[in-house]
């Protein structure tokens, strides 16, 4: 598709992305890419800005073709200043590149740019498209989130570890940011917060199904982490998985990268844990899927900025874990993989069958 042609279902679709996201008439709307990457969304998300009335333009630059895969909070705009301080007088900004644990992208927030990160191809966008509904639950879990103090995490593989809360704040994605400073991501549908600064303890036991999603891999063998204080202090196991984490966390150089980052659970009850078996365009696909499926506790290593925290190492490793069981303060949130808080379960016609 040249840069010139129009996908006119592309518009509809981000259209009403758009409309959930607030955009009105007279709105500075800047959309963000590098190079020739996706041209055919930056030609209908100006259409659809357009369309609401928005004034929308395109900046793009070139990407950095070094940095290998799942390197966060790096990206072609940093030291572009005069860029920087214009995206941060837009009303909102279309992040096409990656901005995700930046401090640029920290700036733009707190100047009152609302930010909405696309990722994925068009079929994952549709499959996952976000409701008030799902904003609505998501916004909750946020909610009981942040009265917590205490985070415990079990399963019957032998994960145990507790989450000390409080220091950081809470985030929740739904899928649309519709509020002056809000990043999110389309699709999403997850909830998560950081752990007290040296106050997570445990142990994770990693399982077959359990996702490494830099790789968009599922696990073939067990994998037993250690942590003490924040930080995993080892990885044990004798498969191909235990090494190539311990293998790529190490490839970073940078002690950082085994602190403990985000931690959450999933609530977008049409994103699919199996997504990356069914799908035949994987190598086009982000991980959303793998990050928002229901009842998943998102675990995850490295950086803390997102949150406010000074750990901006470039390595970033989430795990969607299945079959976990998740407390807050002795209040059932998860269990066995399954959401059981009232407010937040999902009532469906057909229950999956005990994990």
């Amino acid at each position: 598709m040249t840069s010139s042609t129009v996908d006119f279902d592309l518009v509809e679709l981000f259209l009403e992305e758009l409309r959930l996201c607030k955009v009105s008439e007279g709105e500075q709307v800047a959309i963000l890419n590098a190079g020739t990457e996706w041209s055919d969304y930056v030609q209908a998300l100006l259409k659809a800005a357009e369309r609401l009335g928005a004034q929308a333009f395109n900046v793009t630059v070139q990407r950095d073709q070094t940095l290998k895969a799942a390197v966060q909070g790096r990206h072609p705009f940093a030291g572009r200043e005069l860029v920087l301080d214009m995206l941060k007088r837009c009303d909102m900004v279309i992040d096409l590149v990656g901005l995700l644990f930046s401090r640029e992208q920290l700036d733009m927030q707190k100047a009152g740019v609302r930010i909405l990160r696309i990722m994925e191809p068009p079929n994952v966008l549709r499959a996952m498209f976000p409701t008030r509904e799902l904003a609505k639950r998501v916004e909750r879990g946020r909610e009981i989130l942040m009265q917590a103090r205490r985070m415990h995490i079990t399963s019957r593989f032998g994960t145990d570890i507790t989450y000390e809360l409080g220091q950081y704040p809470v985030m929740s994605e739904y899928g649309y940011t519709d509020e002056p400073g809000r990043w999110d991501h389309f699709p999403s549908g997850f909830v998560f917060t950081q752990g007290n600064d040296g106050e997570v303890n445990g142990t994770v036991v990693l399982r077959q199904g359990d996702i490494l999603a830099a790789f968009k891999r599922y696990l073939q063998s067990d994998v037993i982490l250690t942590v003490e204080r924040g930080y995993v202090t080892k990885v044990e196991g004798s498969g191909m998985d235990a090494d190539l984490l311990r293998t790529y966390v190490a490839g970073f150089n940078d002690p950082r990268a085994y602190a403990i980052s985000h931690i959450g659970w999933g609530m977008n009850d049409a994103a699919r844990w199996y997504h990356f078996e069914a799908t035949r365009r994987l190598h086009e696909e982000h991980v959303m899927n793998a990050l928002s499926f229901y009842g998943n506790v998102l675990f995850s290593l490295g950086p803390n900025v997102e949150l406010g925290g000074d750990n901006d190492t470039a390595c970033h490793m989430d795990i969607p874990m299945r079959g976990c069981s998740l407390t807050l303060d002795g209040t059932e949130i998860v269990r066995d993989g399954d959401i059981v808080h009232p407010e937040l379960k999902v009532d469906r016609a057909v229950n999956p069958p005990a994990f």
